[in-house]
């Protein structure tokens, strides 16, 4: 049983676009960070970033994380425990 899910940019035929209005920002940004997920392009553009990017990345993530998840929440929707 898979665990993680992408449903979301599979039923998004909105229109997509950054500054318009807040419903349109975070559609866009589900989208794009669903998009880049995808494991074809991910194991292609993973090869090509730096050491320094790789760190970038992983220190952009775990701050959101950090910031906006409770610790019961960074279990059950980030690592997806107790499932």
């Amino acid at each position: 049983m898979k665990r993680h899910s992408h449903d979301l940019v599979e039923q998004c035929d909105d229109f997509l676009a950054l500054g318009l209005d807040r419903k349109t920002d975070e559609k866009t940004i589900i989208c794009y960070l669903q998009k880049l997920s995808d494991d074809s392009l991910l194991q292609t553009l993973v090869k090509r970033l730096s050491d320094e990017e790789i760190e970038e990345v992983a220190h952009f993530i775990f701050t959101l994380l950090k910031k906006h998840l409770s610790e019961p929440e960074y279990h059950s929707l980030f690592l997806k425990e107790g499932r």
